[in-house]
């Protein structure tokens, strides 16, 4: 075989790789980077190509492709939900996403994401509260204790200075989990036997459950004045976490409303109900938390440009370092026209 051409190759970053990556850099000054990323991302959201994500649903879950470009870069990410897998010792979502150049074509980047959308999941949702959590929060609770809640966590003391957390599961098992990841790491945690007693105190309330349902896990009267929500579970049509009567007392942030309107809580109301971009909050067209009595909720379902933010994140720190491969992915024939020749020649070398 011939040896390999550099154009053919593409940086890959397993998952191996993206831990060594994540510990070298230290989890918490990743997610203050990251979240710096998605911020400097959104602020400029005019520039991005925006569509809701491609998905195609079953009765088991969900496959989602999520692309976007901001005309130098394209993005793209492919990610399942299926919250029966628990069941099977699989994880509920997997990822993974490519970065390319928009001038050739060529993939400069493909990497897991499973590891880097929990991260860049917990970034958003700290970026967004530090410009809608009522000021001075110091605790949060954290309803449903599974793969996110740790990155919820951990975000939120990086971004936001909080390590008072209140920890709500219908698993305990999961909650213990939870609390013993996070116990060494300087947080005041306090397990609790259902959610009424977790929110109770809190300034934040993080949802973060697993089912696909309509579900309340959040009821009108748990919800006092002053607290910002982060609404995070619900990601699908037909999945939500809080009840109607909260919304509609709520002043609503959301990603990119046509898809939060198929896919978040606000499913539940009016395709016209007042919501604002949090785009608009960041360049400074819109209000973000108007009085400290607002009840202020983002309404997360996660969004293309999130993920191209931590595709590029990535990218700008592998440099300098050994943690990826090199991936003969591209063909790359001596004669750009006789991609046939390539082979036949690959066989004589046999």
């Amino acid at each position: 075989m011939n040896a390999i051409s550099a154009l053919a190759i593409v940086p890959f970053v397993s998952v191996d790789n993206m831990m060594r990556l994540v510990l070298s850099i230290g989890i918490e000054r990743f997610l203050v980077e990251l979240s710096t990323y998605i911020e400097e991302d959104f602020r400029r959201w005019p520039t991005f190509d925006k569509t809701p994500r491609v998905a195609s649903h079953s009765v088991d879950g969900v496959i989602e492709l999520m692309p976007t470009s901001d005309g130098a870069l394209y993005g793209f990410k492919y990610v399942n939900g299926h919250p029966k897998n628990m069941r099977e010792g699989k994880q509920t979502v997997t990822a993974f996403g490519v970065l390319a150049d928009v001038g050739s074509g060529y993939p400069m980047l493909l990497t897991e994401m499973t590891l880097l959308t929990a991260l860049r999941t917990g970034a958003t949702s700290a970026m967004a509260a530090r410009h809608l959590a009522p000021k001075g929060a110091n605790t949060m609770a954290i309803i449903g204790n599974g793969a996110q809640s740790e990155f919820q966590a951990l975000a939120f003391a990086a971004i936001l200075g909080i390590r008072n957390l209140r920890l709500y599961d219908i698993d305990p098992a999961a909650t213990e989990k939870c609390r013993r990841n996070l116990a060494p790491l300087g947080f005041s945690i306090k397990v609790c036997r259902s959610g009424q007693e977790a929110v109770e105190g809190a300034d934040v309330i993080t949802t973060v459950t697993a089912d696909k349902q309509y579900a309340t896990i959040l009821t009108d009267n748990m919800v006092g004045s002053g607290v910002h929500i982060n609404a995070v579970g619900g990601d699908c049509p037909g999945k939500t976490e809080l009840h109607r009567d909260i919304l509609k007392r709520s002043s609503i942030f959301v990603e990119y409303a046509p898809q939060t309107r198929i896919e978040g809580e606000i499913q539940q109301l009016a395709a016209d109900h007042p919501v604002t971009e949090l785009w608009e909050v960041l360049d400074g067209s819109a209000p973000a938390r108007k009085s400290p009595d607002e009840v202020t909720l983002f309404d997360s379902v996660g969004f293309a440009i999130e993920d191209f933010s931590a595709l590029r994140y990535v990218r700008d720190k592998l440099a300098g370092t050994s943690f990826y491969q090199e991936l003969d992915l591209l063909a790359d024939p001596d004669e750009p026209r006789d991609l046939y020749g390539m082979l036949v020649r690959a066989e004589m070398a046999i």
